[in-house]
């Protein structure tokens, strides 16, 4: 089945992203002739890399539901959209926000975060397709580190569609090559979750997301300028939980390394079988989940059979153009294969900031909690602090730190979990990037990291290993 799903979805993401020229110049959406210039609609909240400054919101006109509606915390000193000639403000799918709101899944990010992708039309349809490949060379140091070359990241493409009584239809559909670096993931010291084989837990690696990472769709009807209603099914799909996934984070997407802070955070953002339904008026939203409990198994090429036995709560508000601020609850039913009774709660509150620097440049950064407590009512708390600058279109430098309470470093009795253990991670980063065309950079990158572990595991790990990674990006947008 799988394969049957697969084939027509690559094939219709590498035909956007190799769209010619010609047909980009559509990316600005202009209004037919008889109608002054009107809103862009455009497919994908997630991938992001170039804002400029927004003009004057259009006049109202019946061929573009869009236009005149209020845009939230766009205001003069919003920035808007310049990518590939995107002159004019884009509300959300969503709802009558900027878009540039939208992250991943229905999560929220500051109004001042880029956006952009490449762009086009199909009748009806908005079209917009983003990539982002990293080929990694990852050292690990230490008794328990490892080495491993590997390709990660992913591919995205969606189609927008927007209804002259104000609805909207939203499919959005991702890929990843991450599957193909085999079931063991890439070492990454500290970082614990999910099973390569279904016998063993991964420990100091990273676990590869699997192939299909989304396919979604959402409709939402405006209520008023301020007021939407949304629904949001996907398999896979994100629910209402944490701030946005790592991958789509300003102040994380030019990282190759995951936090360690993931299953505190964010593991939820690749569940199969989510149901989302939402409320928003003016910069406030509050949505509810239903989604599936289990992590996904170690099989990354399938689709996973849909069991809607968990829930979620979230409540995110944006104050200001800069600011995005988000607390969540899930009770999650059996997350891990090989603990399958053993129930999860989890709490989760973030604040992202971002401003932009000059015409193309931005700092956006984060500061996140999370808490998990098992049925044995074993609290576990993550913490997660990260920050990106990219002061102009060529540079981008960042850095993470994490401290996490975890057991899963060591067996316990029967092969269970083990001791409880704090331990605390930093990384710093840096990446070059060159323009190959209007659409295309690659970038040239390295971070560092030190671990710190209690004496306790001091012996294991031979003190407080290091680990770096070496990296290419392709970025296609």
């Amino acid at each position: 089945m799988a394969a049957r799903i697969l084939a027509p979805l690559a094939g219709a993401s590498l035909l956007a992203l190799a769209l010619p020229a010609a047909a980009q110049d559509h990316s600005h959406h202009p209004a037919p002739a008889q109608t002054p210039p009107a809103s862009t609609p455009s497919a994908d909240p997630h991938a992001g890399h170039s804002m400029g400054q927004t003009p004057p919101p259009a006049q109202p006109s019946p061929a573009d539901p869009h236009a005149g509606h209020d845009m939230g915390a766009m205001g003069p000193d919003m920035p808007g959209m310049d990518h590939e000639g995107m002159d004019h403000p884009m509300t959300s799918a969503l709802g009558s926000w900027p878009m540039s709101r939208d992250a991943s899944g229905t999560s929220w990010q500051p109004d001042a975060s880029v956006h952009g992708g490449i762009h086009s039309t199909s009748g009806d349809w908005s079209l917009m397709s983003h990539a982002l490949l990293n080929l990694v060379w990852d050292r690990q140091d230490g008794p328990r580190g490892d080495d491993k070359t590997f390709v990660a990241g992913m591919v995205m493409t969606s189609a927008r569609r927007d209804f002259a009584d104000g609805s909207t239809l939203n499919l959005r559909a991702m890929l990843s090559p991450e599957p193909f670096m085999g079931k063991e993931g890439y070492p990454l010291l500290l970082a614990a979750g999910e099973t390569a084989d279904g016998i063993n837990p991964l420990v100091d690696r990273q676990h590869p997301h699997e192939l299909v990472m989304e396919l979604s769709a959402s409709y939402a009807r405006r209520l008023s300028d301020s007021d939407s209603v949304f629904a949001y099914v996907g398999l896979p799909g994100e629910p209402a939980f944490g701030p946005p996934a790592f991958m789509h984070r300003m102040s994380a997407m030019d990282s190759p390394e995951a936090p360690i802070s993931h299953h505190w955070l964010d593991s939820t953002h690749i569940v199969f079988g989510v149901v989302t339904a939402g409320w928003a008026h003016d910069a406030f939203k509050l949505e509810a989940s239903t989604f599936r409990g289990r992590e996904p198994d170690q099989d990354r090429y399938d689709i996973e059979t849909p069991e809607l036995d968990s829930w979620s709560l979230r409540a995110s508000w944006n104050p200001s153009s800069e600011w995005s601020l988000q607390a969540s609850y899930a009770d999650v039913t059996g997350p891990e294969q090989l603990d399958p009774d053993e129930d999860d709660t989890k709490w989760s509150a973030s604040a992202i900031h971002t401003r932009r620097l000059g015409e193309t440049g931005w700092w956006s950064s984060t500061l996140a909690w999370g808490r998990k407590t098992n049925d044995h009512d074993e609290s576990k708390d993550g913490w997660l602090l990260e920050s990106a600058v990219h002061p102009d279109d060529r540079w981008t430098v960042f850095a993470r730190a994490e401290r996490i309470e975890t057991d899963e470093l060591e067996p316990g009795p029967g092969g269970g979990h083990g001791p409880l253990h704090t331990v605390s991670k930093a990384s710093v980063g840096v990446i070059h990037d060159w323009r190959l065309g209007e659409h295309t950079r690659l970038g040239l990158g390295a971070l560092y990291a030190v671990n710190q572990v209690p004496a306790a595991l001091e012996p294991a790990y031979g003190g407080d290993p290091a680990g770096m990674m070496v990296f290419v990006r392709l970025k296609v947008e």
